[in-house]
């Protein structure tokens, strides 16, 4: 995949974010955050679902590496480090630089495993 950027255009202020570097995106009510790589955090005034539907749009079969894991969170794949369900917890992480660790629904994480798992499987 080549650089793609989402690009946020506002009365006061233009955004320009590398897909590759954001680690999550986290719902706040009508506003989200996109958390990176580098731990910064941009606030959009957007809700989640427009969000879902912008990387969709735009990133076209880029967006692949995003995925909607409960009510308030898209995660990018490429950092899944690991899902704990009986934690309640999934870790995003480089292995190296960062962690960040999410408050999920058991459900959510469950279904999160089992594309994991499914994929693992697979590809044996």
């Amino acid at each position: 995949m080549k650089n793609a950027y989402l690009q946020f255009n506002s009365r006061d202020e233009f955004q320009r974010i590398d897909i590759s570097k954001i680690v999550f995106f986290e719902s706040e009510g009508n506003y989200t955050n996109i958390v990176t790589v580098n731990k910064l955090k941009s606030v959009v005034c957007m809700n989640l679902m427009t969000m879902q539907k912008l990387l969709s749009d735009n990133l076209k079969s880029d967006a692949k590496i995003f995925a909607r894991v409960g009510k308030k969170h898209i995660i990018n794949h490429s950092y899944v480090f690991r899902i704990s369900i009986s934690k309640q917890e999934l870790v995003l992480s480089d292995g190296c630089s960062f962690a960040f660790k999410l408050s999920l629904s058991k459900n959510a994480l469950k279904a999160l495993k089992e594309i994991y798992s499914s994929s693992s499987s697979k590809e044996k």
